[in-house]
């Protein structure tokens, strides 16, 4: 049969076009994730090439869970009963538990008030901030900043910020499982060492890490969610905003975050 008789045939070109439905909705789906790019994978080499590649492929399911209450009694991990976020840095050190650490210049903690009641959680840190060791100071931070002070009438400095990892991921990519799992006791001492209020995940990665699961930002932005006892509330990261300065993502973001500091202030 011809190419175009078989175009012709009513089920040919149903399943054509719930093909490319599904092609666009995945399209549509990393776009709004902010992915624009796929870098090379090289697998691991003979013999045991197939069963390394799924591993590395399938993230571990624990890199999702939410950190159960022994999760940080762990020769890597510090101790339970840590009050201050100086202990939980001090426990960090020089930190060298993940291959992030070789292209680094900075470890970039967190930023911010120790005792805030809105504590603002995003991927990694980039470019500008593993030069200055601060989180959020790059283009996406200055919008942050703004979204902060000038949205929300508040001073930058009256909340915290951080990042799921502590170290840039080589050309910002996103974090891999074994790196998100050497930093995520950390990120879960920073959060018990602040007690927020109120947490506001930034983007996909960390919205997926808080909640326990992998989630698509798009679907779950401006929900109510929890980390532990804690509020969430996931909305999009500021990179992506940039990527699509549309009046919808900036009053979805400003909307995210108004009921993000509502919450955080009751009693």
């Amino acid at each position: 049969m011809s190419a175009a008789r078989r175009l012709a045939d009513p089920e040919v070109a149903r399943e054509l076009r719930d093909t490319l439905g599904a092609a666009r909705e995945l399209l549509t789906e990393l776009a709004d994730e902010g992915v624009d790019h796929f870098e090379r994978v090289a697998l691991p080499p003979p013999p045991r090439a197939v069963s390394q590649a799924a591993s590395q492929l399938a993230p571990p399911a624990e890199a999702f869970q939410p950190a159960p209450a022994a999760a940080t009694e762990r020769p890597d991990a510090p101790p339970r009963g840590r009050t201050t976020l100086e202990q939980v840095r001090t426990d960090l050190g020089d930190c060298r538990r993940c291959s992030l650490c070789d292209g680094r210049k900075t470890i970039v903690f967190g930023d911010g008030d120790p005792e805030a009641r809105l504590l603002f959680v995003g991927e990694g840190p980039g470019e500008q901030e593993d030069r200055r060791g601060l989180p959020f100071v790059g283009r996406a931070g200055e919008l942050l900043t703004q979204m902060i002070e000038k949205g929300l009438g508040i001073s930058r400095s009256s909340v915290y910020i951080c990042n799921i990892v502590k170290c840039r991921p080589p050309n910002n990519r996103t974090p891999l499982p074994d790196e998100v799992a050497a930093c995520r006791p950390f990120l879960d001492a920073q959060i018990e060492a602040i007690g927020p209020k109120v947490i506001v995940a930034l983007g996909k990665p960390a919205a997926s890490l808080l909640l326990g699961q992998d989630v698509a930002i798009t679907r779950v932005r401006g929900t109510w969610q929890q980390y532990g006892d804690i509020p969430v509330m996931p909305t999009l990261h500021p990179a992506y905003v940039l990527r699509q300065y549309t009046p919808e993502n900036r009053r979805n973001v400003w909307e995210d975050l108004k009921a993000a500091l509502a919450r955080s202030e009751e009693p």
